[in-house]
């Protein structure tokens, strides 16, 4: 059984890096699909997430979960907030990536915990240690030093962090799988989506199902439509890893998506990185060491303490 147990748990560390290194990668993904625009391209993956995730649910006969979820208009209310505030957060993403902002993508990433923990105090009226509000701190500075590096508010960063920060706040009320909530929210995003996808055909500015000589052909609707896959595919893994890897080592993986998406901007993309914005990215960096350091030394506590309670019998 230990050999089985530690055979699962590596197995869960693999597929919790494939989530992460996907979503980590994705910088390189979306300026294939140029020259359709961010909002032609934010489109398409909607329909085709659902499309995608659809298959996904048919090929695992996993229907049992719709029903009940019918009868609770509440947490349909909440999907749909999440459909709406992820949307928001797909969009920008593609758009920054498309426009030369992966790395401020990256410290939108990067600033995400600390984002949450904010929301964790605020929203959910929990208590901070003082190594926690020490984090923040360096947080807020950070952003004060990347605004002066900037010449305004890295508002891409700033809106990734919120936009996903509150995703996950609504995501923790309704408690739905990975799988699940995105067939739910790509179902809530559908009907606009598709209609706004009508809309570009009729206007003339849709990119899916045309060929313009010399600019792009069929392989490009047929990136269009792997934008649903791609979007489906690491959240199976990283469902497989949820139940297979303790929730520190997940909290750790999350690092993974904005490292690459940081040294891709930068080593790839050769976006500019003057002394300010490395100052600024030091600073995040520090808190988000402060935040891994606490996170891990309370857990070592909690199995100190586990261990010295008496055994009931």
């Amino acid at each position: 059984m230990p050999q089985t147990t530690q055979q699962d748990s590596g197995r869960g560390l693999w597929y919790g890096t494939a989530a992460y290194g996907i979503w980590g990668i994705f910088p390189l993904f979306w300026p294939l699909l140029e020259p359709g625009a961010a909002d032609d391209i934010l489109a398409n993956r909607m329909v085709w997430s659902l499309v995608a995730v659809v298959l996904m649910l048919v090929a695992q006969r996993h229907w049992s979960w719709i029903r009940p979820l019918l009868r609770q208009p509440r947490r349909l209310a909440m999907l749909a907030g999440a459909a709406t505030v992820i949307s928001v957060n797909w969009g920008v993403y593609i758009w920054a990536v498309n426009n030369g902002h992966v790395v401020e993508t990256s410290l939108g990433y990067f600033i995400n915990p600390l984002v949450t923990i904010g929301f964790g105090v605020l929203v959910l009226k929990e208590r901070l240690r003082t190594v926690q509000w020490t984090a923040v701190g360096i947080g807020a500075a950070a952003v004060a030093v990347l605004t002066a590096a900037y010449g305004q508010l890295p508002w891409v960063a700033l809106t990734l962090a919120l936009s996903f920060a509150t995703y996950g706040l609504v995501k923790k009320q309704v408690g739905l799988s990975g799988l699940e909530s995105l067939a739910a929210e790509s179902a809530f995003m559908f009907p606009f989506a598709l209609g706004y996808l009508v809309y570009l055909e009729v206007s003339g500015r849709g990119t899916f199902g045309h060929t313009v000589a010399g600019s792009y052909g069929w392989g490009h609707s047929a990136l269009l439509v792997v934008s649903g896959v791609i979007t489906a595919i690491p959240l199976l893994f990283f469902g497989a890893a949820a139940v297979r890897v303790p929730l520190t080592v997940l909290g750790l993986l999350q690092y993974l998506a904005p490292v690459f998406q940081f040294l891709i901007g930068v080593a790839v993309f050769h976006e500019s990185m003057p002394p300010a914005r490395w100052a600024g990215f030091a600073l995040v960096w520090a808190a988000l060491a402060l935040l891994t350091w606490d996170a891990l030394r309370q857990v070592r506590a909690d199995r100190a303490g586990a261990a010295k309670e008496p055994v009931r019998r």
